[in-house]
């Protein structure tokens, strides 16, 4: 059930439809994204230069929406390091979710160049685009890496470490420019920190997946499932309907003092990479595994060991409630999980 906040900010869209831009609208969380304001009468366009998000997950949403819903989406296929395209998608959009980025810490070990392109260049490119198209609100992604080395639990937003990785150290750079551009041209924003998101349209295949996904896949395969270290790192996973609700409540907001802030999207739940494996095995049905127990290897470099977000923050000036513990995201996945991996 949603939460009061979030049913009032969707009878307030569907009553007064907005143009929104959602960039890295192909992705996993973009196409969640695109699906819930499509249910909710808006009108989106979407980019996305289609290096890691797929037009299957558009088709898929094209399916799940009426026809006079669809109609009112326009895809736009292009790179958020070309200022010019980021400045023809802003024009006349009143809210940007800007989640396109290269989101995977090991990537970035391996091509930090590529990973500054995308996700510094990119974003400075959507935030000029956004201010000089007067976008009430842009809401971007950041991340639970910018935690770095920090050893405190949990994670509250006004204190962090040493960025491990040069993904971490792109999201870092997000949140100061986002924060330059508040205070030297008033221009809003509202960045958030996601923990671990899991869910519908999540890509289970590549060196770099997301450990749920990939399990899923290995699980339904009868594949050997690796856990990287002993399995006593922990995370704190957060289901798409939980990162959705943030962000439609982040771009709508309309206290003085919940903008040009960051903000922990998250559970607030400390899982263990164990747990998870207990919990992803028991929501299969039939349990189709090649063995009872998991394959333990070498720490991934550039890991941070544990994660636990302080959600009090999104609560109290965002109205964020999730809706989704674990269990019942897994639940809420498991049919598109099925059809679709493995």
């Amino acid at each position: 059930m949603a939460t009061m906040v979030y049913d009032e900010v969707q009878k307030s869209l569907k009553a007064s439809p907005k143009k929104w831009l959602i960039t890295g609208v192909a992705g996993f969380i973009g196409s969640n994204l695109l699906e819930t304001l499509l249910r909710w009468d808006q009108q989106v366009v979407g980019l996305d230069d289609l290096s890691t998000g797929y037009r299957k997950n558009l088709e898929e949403v094209r399916g799940l929406v009426t026809a006079e819903q669809w109609s009112r989406f326009e895809f736009v296929e292009g790179d958020i390091s070309d200022l010019p395209t980021c400045n023809r998608v802003c024009a006349g959009t009143a809210f940007v979710l800007h989640q396109a980025a290269l989101g995977s810490v090991p990537a970035s070990m391996v091509d930090p160049i590529g990973a500054h392109r995308a996700n510094v260049t990119g974003f400075l490119n959507v935030l000029v685009a956004a201010r000089d198209a007067k976008v009430k609100r842009l809401v971007y992604a950041s991340s639970s890496a910018v935690y770095g080395d920090d050893p405190q639990l949990p994670k509250v937003e006004e204190k962090i470490g040493n960025p491990l990785s040069p993904y971490a150290a792109t999201k870092l750079m997000n949140e100061l420019y986002a924060d330059v551009f508040g205070r030297a041209y008033g221009f809003s924003s509202i960045g958030l920190r996601y923990f671990n998101v899991f869910g519908s349209r999540q890509d289970p295949e590549g060196s770099y997946a997301a450990v749920v996904p990939k399990w899923i896949s290995a699980f339904l395969k009868a594949e050997p499932v690796y856990i990287n270290g002993d399995g006593e790192t922990t995370r704190d996973f957060c289901h798409i309907t939980n990162v959705v609700q943030a962000n439609l409540l982040a771009a709508t907001v309309n206290r003085p003092e919940a903008l040009n802030q960051v903000y922990n999207i998250a559970l607030g739940e400390r899982t263990t990479l164990n747990e998870l494996f207990d919990t992803v095995k028991a929501a299969i049905p039939g349990h189709k595994i090649l063995s009872g127990k998991p394959i333990y290897r070498d720490f991934r470099l550039g890991d941070i060991r544990h994660s636990l977000a302080d959600i009090s923050k999104a609560r109290r000036l965002l109205g964020f409630a999730p809706t989704h513990p674990i269990s019942q995201g897994l639940a809420a996945s498991m049919s598109w999980y099925l059809k679709n991996v493995g």
